[in-house]
């Protein structure tokens, strides 16, 4: 039997089965609800019941005895029993959630193309890190330095936190990635970092522009579109140097054969021989420039290298691009201390 959910105070609503938790259903009807854990062992998730009735499943040890006499709920183990109304304050932007610092361990370990490792972390069993989509972690290293890495997955399906790692010649985080880190290794992270994140509520078409490894945050942000069904059209231009550095083409080649409203173009600077390449050729940039003349009515996500995040820039402010609709994350290295 599913049950009717309303949010105060903005007055929201959805429906959820009995077998779902609040939150569970809140977050794919694309209400996002404070979380940590999603087991009832932090409390991040509380909030009053104000009417109907839920039970707990699990040990809800996040609730104190206090905490039940005021009426409180923990929403990621609180499953309706009837029609309910909560109160609890809704994540609308970056600043809503709280950056927080925590061990994990690598989980597992992939090699995606030559240079392009992606690591997926495991949190400890109690926690669960809370993003919005294109946002980044930094990784905590021994020494105090630190390593920025987009997340690559989207907020629904946070069960691990995948990263897409490029080996930088002579990093020495990353070349600790490609050659001398395991599965199990432990890691801390803070997170989650950033203001390059979707927004979701304009109704413009929406461009995104990637180079490299900067399909990652991208690949996080079309993910959760997609799951959320918004129907907003979408187009994905990726640019690489060759065949090979167009490391998960599968994915976007399926989101375009699946859904209607999407389309994807690769673009690549310097395909090899053995590519056999007939598709678009030169700088991603001047493949969107030739494309849209006009880009007055889009909102455009750019990730990748800085000359290509301030080459797009000017592409977009010379198609009368609104500043406001213009969102980017520029990738930055130092050298050999990458």
């Amino acid at each position: 039997m599913s049950h009717q959910v309303t949010i105060q105070p903005s007055g929201h609503h959805f429906s959820m089965e009995e077998d779902e938790s609040v939150l569970s259903a809140a977050l794919r009807e694309g209400f996002n609800l404070p979380y940590g854990c999603r087991n009832g062992a932090c409390g991040s998730c509380k909030g009053r019941l104000l009417e109907g009735h839920v039970t707990h499943s699990g040990s809800a040890t996040g609730l104190t005895d206090a905490d039940r006499e005021a009426g409180k709920i923990l929403f990621c183990v609180a499953h309706p029993t009837s029609d309910i109304s909560i109160e609890c304050r809704e994540i609308g932007a970056a600043r809503d959630i709280q950056i927080r610092t925590l061990p994990c361990r690598v989980h597992r370990l992939e090699r995606l193309a030559d240079d392009v490792m992606r690591i997926f972390l495991k949190l400890p069993s109690n926690e669960r890190l809370q993003f919005l989509p294109g946002q980044y972690i930094d990784i905590l290293l021994k020494d105090g330095q630190r390593r920025s890495f987009s997340i690559a997955n989207a907020p629904h399906d946070d069960a691990l936190v995948e990263l897409h790692v490029r080996e930088v010649p002579q990093g020495m985080f990353t070349s600790h990635v490609f050659h001398g880190m395991k599965e199990k290794d432990i890691l801390r992270i803070e997170g989650p970092l950033g203001d390059f994140w979707l927004r979701e509520d304009s109704d413009r078409p929406l461009l995104f522009i990637a180079g490299g490894t900067g399909f990652a945050p991208i690949q996080a942000m079309i993910s959760h579109a997609l799951h959320h069904r918004q129907t907003r059209p979408m187009t994905l231009y990726w640019g690489a140097r060759a065949r090979k550095d167009l490391y998960l083409a599968d994915t976007p080649a399926r989101w375009a054969a699946e859904h209607e409203h999407l389309r994807w173009t690769p673009v690549l600077s310097q395909p090899a021989d053995a590519d056999q390449w007939e598709g678009r050729r030169g700088l991603v940039t001047d493949a969107v420039a030739q494309d849209h003349p006009d880009l007055s009515g889009f909102d455009v996500y750019v990730c990748g290298a800085p000359a290509m995040v301030d080459a797009a820039r000017r592409m977009c402010q010379q198609r009368n691009l609104p500043d406001d609709a213009f969102f980017a994350d520029a990738f930055s290295f130092q050298g050999a201390t990458a």
